[in-house]
C-alpha cells in the first residue's frame, strides 16, 4: 500500500567524518527544497563534524553509539562490536519513534546501524558511495539496500550485488554554486585582480601539505598577482597565522572554514588532498587543483579518484612522499605563468562535474517514499 498524503520522514545516517556528512546534508537540502513539508532527521555521532555542521544546516540531530573497526585485532574490536550493538539498539528505538518512510545511508561505520534497523521493518533505503573504491560498510550494506547510488562507472566491480546500484555522482551543497564572487573576496578581505591559491587538507588539515605549502610561500613570495587563503586544521594554525602575519603577500590563515564555498568561489588553483567530495566540489565550480592523495586512505582510492581527473588533464597530482616546497612552488608558479593551461584545467574539471547528484538522488528517494507502506502524517 502506498504512503498516504501527509509529511514525509527522512532519515540520514551520515557523520563521522566531513567526507560522509556533506553528501547527506546536499541530499538533506535538496529534498526539501523539493518537499517543504518534510521531516528530516539525521543521526550521527557525538564526535564528528555532524554535532556543528547539521544544526548549522538548519536539521536535527540524534546521536547514537558507533565505531569504527580497527584494521588490526585487539581491544578496538570489541569496543566497536559493543558500539554496533548499542548502535542498533538505539537505532531501533529511533526509528520505531521517528518511522522514516526512508533511510539514507553515507557510509563508514555511523550508517551501519540504522539501515540495519530499517531493513528489519521493510523500510526503503538508499546508500550513496562517493569513492570510486567503495568503503567496506557500503559493500556490506550493499546486500540489503534498496539502491545504491555511486559516484565513479568503476566503482562497480567492488559490489557483490550489481540489480540495486545506480551512477549518480556525488551531491554538493546548492550554495557551492550560488556564491557571489564580489561578496567572497569582501568576506576575505582579497583583491579580484589578484590570483587565489585555497590551500586545505580537510577539516583537520594536513601535515604534509602544510610543510609544502609553508617552504612553498617562501619561495613565492615576490609574486605580487599571489594571495593566499589556507585552511590549515587546529593544529598547525597558531603556528602558521604567526608565521605570515606579515608576510609580503595576503595570506589568511583559518583553523577550519565553516563557509568553505567562499573560498571556493574565488579560488584561482587549489592545493588539497583527493577525497571523493573535494573532488566533486572542485570539479562543480572548476577549480584548477594540484592533488596530493593522502597515501594511508583505504585502498589508495584517494590516487584513484586524483588519477580519473589527471587523466582528463583537469588536475594535477603529487604524490604525497614527492611533496616538497621546491617541488609545490615550481608547480603553483608554473600554473600562474601558464593562463591558458589554467583555464583549461578548470574548463576540464567541470566538465568533469555532476552537479545535479542531489536531485537524482532526491528523485529516487520519492519513488521509493511513493511505495512505502508506512502511512504519513496528516
Amino acid at each position: 500500500m502506498a504512503a498516504s498524503a501527509g509529511a514525509i520522514r527522512v532519515l540520514i545516517a551520515a557523520g563521522g567524518t566531513g567526507g560522509h556528512l556533506y553528501p547527506g546534508i546536499a541530499i538533506a537540502e535538496e529534498w526539501m527544497r523539493l518537499h517543504p513539508d518534510s521531516k528530516v532527521l539525521f543521526v550521527g555521532t557525538s564526535r564528528g563534524p555532524e554535532t556543528k555542521a547539521v544544526p548549522r544546516a538548519g536539521f536535527a540531530l540524534q546521536t547514537i553509539a558507533a565505531r569504527g573497526l580497527p584494521r588490526r585485532p585487539g581491544i578496538g574490536w570489541i569496543r566497536a562490536a559493543y558500539g554496533l550493538a548499542k548502535g542498533l539498539m538505539q537505532s531501533f528505538r529511533l526509528i520505531v519513534d521517528f518511522r522514516p518512510h526512508v533511510v539514507v545511508g553515507t557510509g563508514s561505520y555511523v550508517s551501519a546501524p540504522a539501515v540495519l534497523i530499517a531493513r528489519l521493518f521493510g523500510i526503503p533505503v538508499i546508500i550513496q558511495e562517493q569513492n570510486s573504491i567503495p568503503g567496506a560498510t557500503n559493500r556490506w550494506l550493499n546486500l540489503v539496500a534498496t539502491e545504491v547510488h555511486i559516484s565513479f562507472l568503476e566503482s562497480r566491480g567492488y559490489f557483490r550485488r550489481k540489480n540495486n546500484l545506480r551512477v549518480s555522482g556525488n551531491p554538493i551543497r546548492r550554495s557551492l554554486l550560488l556564491q557571489d564572487k564580489g561578496s567572497a573576496y569582501e568576506t576575505f578581505g582579497l583583491d579580484p585582480g589578484k590570483r587565489t591559491l585555497f590551500v586545505f587538507g580537510g577539516s583537520r588539515g594536513a601535515a604534509s601539505i602544510n610543510r609544502g605549502t609553508e617552504g612553498a610561500l617562501l619561495s613565492l613570495r615576490h609574486l605580487s598577482q599571489l594571495q593566499v587563503i589556507w585552511q590549515t586544521g587546529a593544529e598547525d594554525f597558531e603556528r602558521m597565522k604567526e608565521r605570515f602575519r606579515n608576510f609580503p603577500l595576503p595570506v589568511r590563515v583559518f583553523a577550519y572554514l565553516e563557509a568553505i564555498e567562499k573560498a571556493y568561489a574565488i579560488a584561482d588553483i587549489a592545493v588539497c588532498r583527493a577525497g571523493a567530495m573535494t573532488i566533486a566540489e572542485l570539479t562543480a565550480c572548476g577549480v584548477a587543483s594540484i592533488l596530493v592523495p593522502y597515501p594511508h586512505a583505504t585502498r589508495d582510492h584517494q590516487t584513484h579518484n586524483a588519477r580519473g581527473l589527471a587523466e582528463r588533464d583537469a588536475a594535477i597530482v603529487i604524490a604525497d612522499k614527492d611533496l616538497t616546497p621546491e617541488i609545490l612552488a615550481k608547480t603553483i608558479e608554473s600554473l600562474l605563468r601558464d593562463e591558458p593551461r589554467l583555464r583549461r584545467l578548470g574548463r576540464n574539471a567541470r566538465a568533469f562535474a555532476r552537479v545535479d547528484a542531489a536531485q537524482r538522488i532526491a528523485r529516487s528517494m520519492e519513488q521509493l517514499v511513493h511505495a512505502s507502506p508506512i502511512p504519513r502524517e496528516s
